[in-house]
């Protein structure tokens, strides 16, 4: 009888409670429209998709961030990941923020990213793709 083998995987990558995709949409037309025409960032981790954002110089007041998880998209608040003139915050301290943000909140989709002084997300990639629509 063979044994079955089980691959090692990360731990993010067990942890399906954690996001598997970031997602920022920012409207081209910046609110001028009859309706918005969104331009799409993806990344797999939530300090890739700011580092991308900050990198294209769009401000946090011109994007809705979502995190792409349990098949939902939810809504995340760009306050938790900026400073107080609404710049991004870079890790360390965008990692910092999120997880003190769980620990008072408990929301779920800020879960992971400093727990117990390690980055839960060190196996995925923190290049991002975007614009795209």
């Amino acid at each position: 009888m063979k044994a079955k083998m089980k691959r090692a995987r990360p731990p993010s990558v067990r942890d399906r409670s954690l996001p598997f995709t970031y997602e920022g949409w920012v409207d081209i037309l910046d609110g001028q429209g009859n309706e918005p025409v969104f331009d799409h960032f993806f990344s797999d981790t939530l300090c890739g998709l700011i580092e991308c954002l900050d990198r294209k110089n769009i401000h946090s007041s011109q994007v809705l961030l979502y995190g792409l998880y349990r098949g939902d998209e939810l809504l995340l608040d760009n306050s938790v990941m900026t400073g107080k003139e609404g710049q991004w915050l870079q890790r360390p301290d965008l990692c910092r923020a999120l997880q003190d943000h769980y620990q008072n909140t408990h929301e779920e989709c800020y879960r992971g990213h400093a727990e117990n002084g390690q980055c839960s997300f060190v196996d995925r990639d923190r290049e991002s793709l975007g614009p795209v629509w």
